[in-house]
């Protein structure tokens, strides 16, 4: 057997090594300091004189002076070029042995940082400036052709290799912040570091106590609709400390970076997989989920029927889900009591005015949207406008995080049917801004588009628009109108609505540039469901004695326009009375 060699031997052997190594080192360096010193002797006339040979020696050490004071000089222009944001306060409370993780802090000071842990930098691909935001929310899109074509339909943002880093405590970020900018949310850049940084977080956790840090610097505040503003800890200047609930960032990183790919496929199978999802997170929650379905009444009392048949369409789906209507004192006391005997909850607010609405318009108060947000008994709420009703059952839409909507136009959402998670501090955010973020249609659904940008799209038929942009529309909305079983799951009836008219047919083919919602198809349904009600519920219903003089005056201008479709012939047999 041969015997293994002594610890002194080697020692010895190592000990050689680092000799060569010192010497090849040595060498090395006078190699370059004699090149140095050839390089400048070169460009001198070479004499025999002693004298020129000392100055030839002298100054290949000033040579060699004046390169390093050249690498100190631009070192020292480097770090001034580099902006120092004193480190926050809050930074000592978190104690020190951190593994840090920096993203995008080229061109900051960050040696103070070095105290309180190990300092990794993640590299990234910067994200191409051609990509534009429409492209990661495009306007129209063919939900069925998107489901047949069954192909990736969102571009690439590239993201860091995220298992090539160790696992990290706190993650620091800079921000670019283009306030007041137009569109400065709308910032593709400013979305992949929030991307980056939320994927590091769920992908690199680790954390003291279980709790991952996040650090952002930015005079901007970060997006609340992926850092959520009840996770933010402290703010100190331009820095915003966030300790995350990992949960819901990891679910949120799970869905698609924009609505150019929906949040939910439309085929059946995937719609029952969001069912059986939603049933496995209520079974392992002990208490009774805090969730609702939610309306509100803000203007008039015109949508008290809307808000009754709602509520009764909810029911049929068999919804165990507490119904929410939010409303304030100017809405009688009779119909309260319809609107309770419906299935409603009421919950009496202050109205909150529109500051950029004139007196007595249709938005004058529908900033009362943003009290849903104060709902803060639930942790969850799908809203549901008054003009909508449901075929179908959408307690799945539960699982999905806020925003979550269906799309409308361009890169924004409709706000008819949309999942929310209530907050105080979010709902103060509003109030704080509501005089700054300009409404693109003078409404809160142009308010809400410029707070969440970024939004999950949900499939149209869980918000279905009764309007025909083309004769194409026509035919393939009436069948999914009148599919037994059905096939939406809602319907959102824009125009005038189905108790404004008279039962007999969609009041809007009367008037020329509303014609684009009229479907009788889809007026007879909601009657349909109107006459499965409780009669005193019906009452509800009726028609004012003003409405019905605009009715008259509607038909009869049907008659002198000679419109080809000739509704203002039919004879009307709606029974409903006057009311006041």
């Amino acid at each position: 057997m041969k015997s293994l060699p002594s610890k002194a031997l080697i020692i010895k052997i190592n000990l050689v090594f680092l000799v060569c190594f010192l010497v090849a080192y040595a060498a090395l360096l006078h190699w370059q300091l004699s090149s140095v010193y050839h390089e400048y002797a070169a460009s001198r006339p070479i004499t025999g004189s002693t004298c020129e040979c000392n100055h030839r020696v002298e100054a290949g050490i000033k040579m060699k002076e004046a390169l390093e004071e050249q690498m100190v000089n631009e070192t020292k222009e480097i770090l001034k070029k580099m902006v120092k944001h004193k480190k926050p306060s809050f930074l000592k409370e978190m104690g020190r042995g951190m593994k840090i993780g920096m993203v995008n802090m080229e061109g900051e000071d960050i040696s103070e940082w070095r105290a309180h842990g190990q300092i990794t930098t993640v590299q990234f691909e910067k994200v191409s400036e051609l990509l534009e935001w429409n492209d990661l929310f495009p306007g129209q899109i063919d939900e069925e052709l998107e489901e047949m074509d069954n192909r990736p339909t969102c571009p690439e943002i590239p993201m860091p290799p995220f298992y090539s880093y160790s696992y990290m405590d706190m993650i620091v970020v800079k921000l670019p912040c283009k306030y007041p900018e137009e569109g400065w949310r709308r910032d593709v850049f400013r979305l992949q570091l929030h991307l980056v940084v939320a994927n590091l977080a769920v992908k690199r956790k680790r954390g003291k106590n279980g709790k991952m840090k996040l650090v952002f610097l930015s005079k901007c505040r970060p997006m609340m609709e992926i850092f959520r503003c009840k996770d933010l800890k402290r703010r100190e200047g331009d820095w915003w400390y966030y300790e995350p609930n990992m949960a819901k960032l990891e679910q949120k990183v799970s869905l698609p970076i924009g609505s150019c790919k929906l949040a939910l496929s439309l085929r059946e199978k995937e719609i029952n997989k969001a069912y059986d999802i939603y049933n496995v997170e209520s079974s392992t929650k002990l208490a009774i989920r805090r969730e609702a379905y939610a309306t509100i009444l803000h203007s008039s009392a015109t949508y008290v029927c809307g808000a009754i048949t709602l509520a009764q369409s909810l029911l049929r789906t068999g919804t165990k889900h507490d119904l929410i209507l939010i409303l304030d004192k100017s809405i009688s006391e009779p119909k309260r009591d319809a609107l309770i005997k419906a299935g409603w909850k009421l919950r009496f607010i202050r109205r909150i005015r529109n500051p950029r609405a004139g007196k007595d318009t249709y938005n004058e108060y529908n900033y009362s949207k943003f009290r849903l947000w104060q709902l803060t008994d639930y942790e969850k709420i799908i809203f549901i406008d008054a003009d909508v009703i449901l075929l179908r059952n959408i307690d799945f839409l539960f699982h999905f995080p806020q925003m979550s909507a269906t799309g409308n136009a361009r890169s924004i959402f409709n706000s008819g049917v949309m999942v929310i998670e209530p907050s105080n501090c979010m709902f103060r955010m509003f109030m704080q801004h509501q005089r700054e973020i300009i409404s693109y249609n003078g409404g809160d659904q142009g308010f809400l588009n410029e707070v969440f940008v970024w939004w999950h799209r949900l499939p149209r038929r869980v918000n279905f628009f009764k309007n025909f942009e083309n004769s194409n529309d026509v035919s393939v909305k009436n069948q999914l109108f009148e599919a037994d079983p059905p096939e939406l799951y809602a319907i959102h009836y824009l125009g005038l609505k189905p108790w404004v008219c008279y039962r007999d047919y969609d009041c809007n083919w009367d008037i020329g540039f509303l014609r684009v919602y009229a479907s009788d198809v889809a007026h007879r349904i909601w009657w349909k469901l109107h006459d499965e009600m409780d009669e005193k519920l019906q009452k509800c219903c009726g028609l004012t004695r003003q409405r019905n003089i605009e009715l008259f005056w509607s038909r009869k201008k049907a008659e002198e326009m000679g419109l080809i479709d000739e509704h203002w012939k039919i004879n009307i047999t709606d029974p409903r009375r006057y009311t006041s």
